[in-house]
């Protein structure tokens, strides 16, 4: 609203709108519709609609809402019928920590709109909302990001199609069904990296030893990025994550290949992409630098929709501690929040347990675990590590995680070195003491080897969200469906 208020275009955007003219908002373009928000209560809206765009509580819940969940018409002759392609049998995506509290007194909103809502928890808010008489939509969730439900959304508005036939009986009873609210997720992951060839390949490792075993050891070809990645998006998974493992560091930022594959990814894909690996201040061949925000700028600017940042957030921790757990807006968690929101920042954990007989025996924050250790030790504390897991640090897993909530990351990627590719299951100990640590959501990473490992790590440790890679790139009887 500042940037409007400073091209002088305020006035006119809303006499555009209010003459009825055609108009679509998605996320905080719902948002800006109204007075005002708690996110910078000295800047006013537009006025459009009535009411205050309010954080979501965090008593019962992770915030940002992050995931799947529903935009269903309140009217009772709404239900079943589609408005703009909006069906409530639907979940479309939503990523945001505001958003525009509903109650049945809210009559004004009722007048001139019909009114889609979600639910978090126990807070019912405004999914999206349909003038009644003009062509004008606006959505707090991304359809342009919900997969094929959202691209429905999409075509009818552009093609002014407001209010189509009603759904089937069927769909119906999914409708109500379908009235639970956020689900979990189902994040495919890929490891990307370039093979002894050259050529850009998805890889992946078994405590991060990505060659294959025995004579050549050659790095592991599981196929390529883009074309994997529709492969996932195509049978249902949630969002795509790839990991840039090498970083290709002798790169100039411009050039680098993943920049190429997350536009090429984004012109096939319209879930979440995430993109990880050498999120950093980075010094070009030539001497040119760039800060972690410039890096993230170039990635968003390609097609991503989050980073994670792995062994700088460490880093950054480890001086954050020092400095007596203060901040000094400078690292580039808080560079990137602060400049796309805590909900673009993933943090992603590379632990390793080390094992005690005893929590005494130790200043780091130990938990019993159920694999014990070389000599029985029922005890460990998860040392994290920097460099692809090849360098332990002096900072355990609970004080990383509370300190880059501080610092305002969104969400935190909980991987375990000791899991990964073992296909013996998440490492639910940790998950659930990390999940006892923050509020934002906490996605559950390495050790996935069946079905049954995504419902214990979603039922048994209570994750937001369940990421796999070997799993899905095996194909071993996994059906993903969102």
């Amino acid at each position: 609203m500042d940037a409007l208020q400073n091209k002088e275009i305020v006035s006119a955007l809303k006499d555009y709108i209010t003459a009825g003219k055609p108009f679509m908002g998605i996320c905080v373009g719902l948002q800006a519709l109204f007075s005002g928000s708690e996110e910078s209560p000295s800047v006013s809206g537009l006025g459009i609609l009535p009411g205050k765009v309010q954080r979501f509580s965090s008593n019962d819940k992770a915030v940002p809402h992050i995931g799947w969940n529903n935009a269903a018409f309140r009217e009772s002759e709404d239900a079943q019928s589609e408005i703009y392609g909006l069906r409530g049998s639907s979940k479309y995506y939503y990523v945001h920590s505001y958003a525009v509290p509903f109650s049945a007194e809210n009559t004004r909103l009722l007048d001139n709109w019909h009114v889609a809502t979600g639910r978090y928890g126990d807070e019912e808010f405004i999914g999206a909302i349909a003038h009644r008489k003009y062509r004008q939509l606006a959505t707090q969730f991304h359809p342009e990001k919900s997969g094929r439900a959202g691209l429905r959304v999409l075509k009818a508005f552009l093609e002014d199609l407001p209010l189509e036939e009603g759904i089937s009986t069927e769909a119906a009873k999914v409708f109500e069904s379908a009235m639970g609210g956020l689900t979990r997720r189902v994040i495919a992951c890929l490891d990307v990296r370039t093979n002894d060839a050259g050529d850009l390949v998805v890889t992946k490792g078994d405590q991060y030893d990505v060659r294959e075993k025995g004579e050549g050891k050659e790095v592991r070809n599981l196929g390529k990025p883009v074309d994997l990645a529709q492969r996932y998006y195509e049978e249902g998974a949630d969002e795509i994550t790839f990991l840039n493992i090498t970083s290709f560091r002798n790169c100039p930022l411009v050039d680098l290949p993943m920049l190429e594959v997350l536009r090429r990814t984004a012109e096939r894909v319209f879930v979440p992409l995430t993109i990880g690996g050498g999120i950093r201040d980075l010094v070009d061949p030539d001497g040119t630098k760039h800060s972690a925000l410039d890096v993230t700028t170039i990635y968003f600017q390609s097609g991503a929709d989050k980073v994670s940042i792995g062994s700088d957030a460490v880093l950054a921790v480890e001086e954050y501690i020092a400095r007596g757990k203060t901040l000094d807006g400078t690292t580039s968690i808080e560079t990137i929040a602060a400049a796309y929101g805590n909900q673009a920042v993933v943090v992603s954990v590379d632990p390793k347990r080390v094992y005690v007989k005893d929590p005494s025996d130790t200043k780091h924050h130990a938990i019993k675990v159920s694999r014990t250790g070389p000599r029985g030790e029922q005890f460990a504390w998860y040392q994290c590590t920097i460099k692809g897991g090849r360098e332990g640090r002096d900072i355990d897993v609970r004080q990383l995680v509370t300190a880059v909530e501080h610092m305002g990351a969104g969400e935190i990627l909980l991987n375990c070195m000791d899991q990964d590719g073992t296909n013996e299951g998440y490492d639910l100990e940790l998950i659930k003491d990390v999940k006892d640590a923050v509020k934002i959501p906490v996605i559950a990473s390495s050790g996935a080897g069946k079905v049954e490992h995504f419902y214990e790590a979603f039922v048994e440790a209570g994750a937001d969200a369940a990421l796999a890679a070997g799993i899905f790139h095996r194909r071993e009887g996994i059906l993903l469906s969102s």
